[in-house]
């Protein structure tokens, strides 16, 4: 029995970069003679083990074959016969098939180590399309990767063009194409995950509301780079630069989706497009099985992205009507999310990527300012009057707050 670390840890400590998780492979070993030294078996597809003291992952080496459709359409096969070369064939990627053993030798059966100093991501074997979550899965490590200038070779591209032109994308489970999205967007470079799956026509079938909005014009006063669809990516990277929040991340993803419904005549101009980019965030959040919490904000997101642009200008009533929509009383971390992404629309945009957003700071500080008052101060003060009434004393005394900071501001 030989105990090799392989994979993720393997290939991000060649290229120095933190190692959070490791995975072992087993080789000339079996269930019976695991479980006797103390490891728990929890692979439901295929042999798994947790280590008994570090908890760590033990799969035994295996092979596969492709039977029918999707996750569940493989055989595998695990036996103490299996060899280390083998096992690391079925793997996707070649930086990936790295193994290493306890006194730190390296095997490299198929040039990984030269693939990570060419910066390439680039298919094993041809097996590789057997698997359509290998497509998701080069997308998120070409976002992963992307500070570090690696690129897919065009021969891998290919076969990922080949496989969206397959039905095989459809049988991917939600859960796992939001598992591979969501790591994506805690990336660096999260909008490279979507460009990837757009050059290869991913984009079109996994995210078909992001995908409508390439080739929607907007004005080009505001928007030199014209195109809704290279806004939207431009915005999420701008968001990814402002916060780890993936929930902003994702919301500032969603915020120009309505774009793609507004009538044809009218283009450049959008009017109307928040309210009508709701219905498709909803769509895509439940077909994805996409976390409530980004859902309601992404929601919001397509309302407010824009309110605060002109905050400078609305009057009282509509700016503390925007701290309303987003419940922002019992939601409070909402304020400076919607400030994160309206800053990422505004500085999405071709020449404007610099811009000092004081409007988010703005929005920010006038919360603060407001929250001087204590409405459990008011219940009590006021107890004997309804709830309608003690409501809309609350809102008088916000707005006379609001008013004031407002003219403060103006003094300053």
């Amino acid at each position: 029995m030989k105990i090799y670390l392989v994979g993720g840890a393997v290939r991000d400590s060649l290229l120095k970069l933190q190692v959070t998780d490791k995975d072992w492979l087993v080789v000339g070993s079996n269930i019976n003679e695991m479980t006797k030294l103390g490891y728990k078996l929890v692979g439901k597809d295929f042999p798994v083990f947790l280590h008994p003291i570090t908890h760590e992952e033990y799969a035994l080496a295996r092979t596969e074959r492709k039977l029918g459709h999707g996750y569940k359409g493989f055989k595998y096969h695990a036996t103490s016969k299996v060899t280390l070369e083998e096992d690391l064939l079925r793997r996707d990627l070649t930086i990936n098939a790295i193994a290493q053993d306890h006194l730190g030798n390296l095997y490299d059966p198929f040039n990984g180590i030269q693939d990570i100093k060419k910066k390439v991501l680039k298919h094993i074997s041809l097996s590789f399309k057997d698997d359509p979550l290998r497509v998701l899965r080069v997308a998120r490590f070409a976002a992963k990767f992307a500070h570090l200038n690696f690129y897919i070779h065009n021969s891998t591209l290919d076969l990922m063009k080949d496989m969206c032109n397959t039905q095989e994308l459809l049988y991917l489970k939600p859960e796992r194409i939001w598992k591979e999205t969501s790591s994506a967007l805690n990336t660096l470079n999260p909008h490279v995950y979507f460009e990837v799956l757009r050059k290869c026509g991913a984009l079109s079938i996994l995210f078909p509301e992001i995908n409508k909005l390439y080739g929607v014009p907007a004005p080009a006063k505001w928007h030199p780079e014209i195109d809704t669809g290279i806004h939207t990516m431009m915005t999420l990277k701008i968001a990814s630069q402002l916060t780890n929040d993936i929930s902003v991340r994702f919301a500032s993803l969603c915020h120009d989706l309505g774009k793609s419904l507004t009538p044809k005549h009218l283009w450049p101009r959008h009017y109307g497009h928040g309210i009508a980019g709701i219905p498709l965030v909803k769509k895509l959040c439940k077909r994805l099985k996409i976390p409530n919490e980004i859902k309601s904000l992404s929601i919001l997101a397509v309302q407010t992205h824009d309110l605060l642009h002109n905050i400078y200008e609305q009057n009282p009533e509509d700016i503390l009507n925007i701290y309303n929509i987003i419940d922002a009383w019992r939601q409070p971390k909402r304020v400076k999310q919607i400030a994160l992404i309206s800053e990422s629309d505004a500085r999405g945009r071709t020449m404007f990527e610099s811009i000092n957003y004081t409007q988010g700071k703005y929005f920010i500080e006038i919360y603060k300012y407001i929250c001087k008052i204590k409405t459990k101060d008011i219940f009590i003060k006021h107890s004997n009057i309804n709830g309608l009434d003690i409501k809309k004393l609350i809102y008088n005394e916000r707005l006379k707050l609001l008013k004031k900071f407002i003219n403060l501001y103006k003094i300053k």
